[in-house]
């Protein structure tokens, strides 16, 4: 193995942090930063070449922010050319009308932007990492402080695996581990109990939402194949999301509406 492989290897052995994406987010941010000050220190040859490789960098971002901002296109006519005498300065000249055209991107995105607020439950309250996690004291002498106790209501795959409990960083507790959830069908007003595919998104943080945490307002993945919806295709939908109205944590159950 080359020498400089060791953390690759490692992700692959153990997998990477919960809060990985969180962090590299993060220093995405603090980027440019940090590339401000090193082109101020540069000096002679280096500055020259730094500067360059920043100034291509710059011009790219610019031409991808201007394909997805709005523009206009111009498209010709295709209406017969009137009858009548017609100047020689115009003769060339077609008549050309301007549209707005959005790329496929920006319209997703103001789709989602849309549908974002779709939901039954559209503000929660939010839940610090204070009233999510609880602290466990480790060590001969309890004076390690860096293991996590989920009190949530979580939910893990089928295929889930504990890591040995020496490395274990978040602790998510068997008594807290939830596999269905009772979802009401707001058309049909029946509820259903259905088991759970994955947990899509907790408001309250990505980081939540990576370790499988249930609270208020999360929109969970559940199973519907069950009920028996069919697609305009004629396909039968095996999965469909549903946001959480209660607080499992104190109810021992999960209540959820289908997002239809």
């Amino acid at each position: 193995m080359p020498q400089n492989e060791h953390i690759e290897l490692a992700q692959k052995r153990h997998g990477k942090r919960f809060n990985h994406e969180e962090k590299m987010r993060k220093k995405l941010a603090r980027s440019s930063h940090s590339n401000a000050i090193k082109a101020k220190k540069l000096h002679g040859l280096k500055a020259k070449l730094y500067n360059k490789k920043r100034h291509s960098e710059k011009i790219q971002m610019k031409k991808t922010l201007k394909m997805h901002e709005e523009k206009q296109t111009k498209t010709r006519d295709s209406e017969p050319v009137q009858e009548g005498a017609v100047p020689a300065y115009l003769l060339d000249r077609e008549t050309e009308s301007r549209a707005k055209v959005l790329s496929n991107m920006v319209k997703q995105k103001r789709k989602e932007k849309a549908g974002k607020w779709a939901v039954p439950i559209p503000k929660v309250k939010q839940m610090g990492e204070d009233e999510v996690f609880k602290v466990m004291q480790t060590g001969k002498r309890k004076k390690k402080a860096w293991k996590r106790m989920v009190t949530k209501v979580t939910y893990v795959g089928e295929d889930f695996t504990r890591k040995p409990p020496k490395y274990e960083r978040f602790i998510r507790p068997m008594a807290l581990r939830f596999k269905k959830a009772h979802v009401t069908h707001p058309e049909l007003k029946a509820t259903f109990c259905l088991p759970m595919i994955g947990v899509k998104k907790n408001p309250n943080s990505p980081m939540y939402t990576q370790l499988g945490v249930i609270t208020k307002g999360t929109v969970i993945e559940v199973n519907v194949s069950e009920l028996g919806l069919v697609t305009t295709g004629g396909k039968v939908v095996w999965g469909k999301y549903a946001q959480v109205t209660n607080h499992p944590e104190n109810d021992g159950c999960i209540n959820a509406v289908l997002l239809v």
